[in-house]
């Protein structure tokens, strides 16, 4: 299986696991500046240079090789459960993407006909109830993930526990893993203990957040989208999830963590 989802700097300072909808986008150029003193044009998920991503076969041995001796500082990035989904329907359900179309084909048209989700019509501009079709495509994301139908999770809702056990069970071991919420202090510690070619200055960085004009903005607080039974829906898909990175499942309208992460019940937990 590898590493997928695996970034590393071409100096080899440090190793990230990407996980969707975590910052993701300000990390890369972060990497990318790093090494490079500059950023990255465009989506740094597009960049097929000046980083090392396990999606490219060159970099496959190399990423290899690093995290099975663990020759670099390795890290990831979460975010509270509830606003990650809400980023996720916003952007990939109700936005048009950067090709100008719907997110994966015939997605969104499968939500419409089999969940009743809206999602403003065909360009998006359409009014509709966010709150309502939020909690149908709540429902579609459970099916996904439990019973992996109508199709695969996606991995932009599929779970972080999920994402981050990979680098564990195929033999790699963090050093940190910080909270979005909490991103300049937890990525501060990433770049003090890097070998970095280029010095990085965190309060200079813009936020690249690539889905950012995507969709529709949020028309309401965070806690309004889950009621009793969103709230269920959102535990059974990330019990886990809440757990390991000490999320507040009983208050939504908290996105900040209630504790720091124990890293060792991390590793105990996903590397089975």
């Amino acid at each position: 299986m590898g590493f997928p989802g695996t970034w590393m700097t071409e100096s080899e300072s440090m190793v990230y696991r990407v996980v969707p909808k975590c910052a993701c986008s300000t990390i890369g150029q972060i990497m990318y500046y790093s090494d490079h003193g500059r950023y990255f044009e465009g989506d740094v998920h597009d960049a097929t240079e000046g980083l090392h991503k396990w999606a490219a076969e060159s970099s496959q041995p190399l990423i290899q090789a690093n995290v099975k001796a663990h020759r670099s500082f390795a890290f990831t990035c979460v975010r509270n459960p509830y606003t990650r989904i809400l980023s996720s329907f916003f952007d990939k359900i109700c936005g048009i993407q950067r090709n100008g179309k719907r997110y994966r084909g015939n997605l969104v048209p499968l939500l419409v006909q089999k969940y009743g989700v809206d999602v403003g019509g065909e360009d998006g501009t359409g009014a509709f109830d966010q709150i309502q079709s939020f909690r149908r495509f709540l429902l579609f994301a459970r099916d996904t993930i439990r019973f992996r139908k109508p199709m695969d999770p996606d991995i932009h809702w599929s779970s972080m526990s999920g994402h981050i056990s990979t680098l564990i069970v195929n033999g790699g071991r963090y050093d940190h893993i910080f909270f979005t919420e909490k991103f300049n202090e937890g990525m501060q510690l990433v770049l003090d203990r890097a070998p970095l070619v280029h010095p990085v200055d965190l309060t200079k960085v813009p936020r690249f957040n690539e889905s950012a004009g995507h969709g529709p903005e949020r028309a309401h607080p965070v806690e309004a989208y889950f009621d009793d039974l969103s709230m269920h829906l959102v535990y059974e898909i990330y019990k886990k999830d809440f757990q390991l990175f000490r999320y507040d499942f009983e208050n939504p309208g908290n996105k900040m963590p209630l504790g720091e992460i124990d890293l060792e019940e991390v590793h105990a937990k996903l590397g089975d």
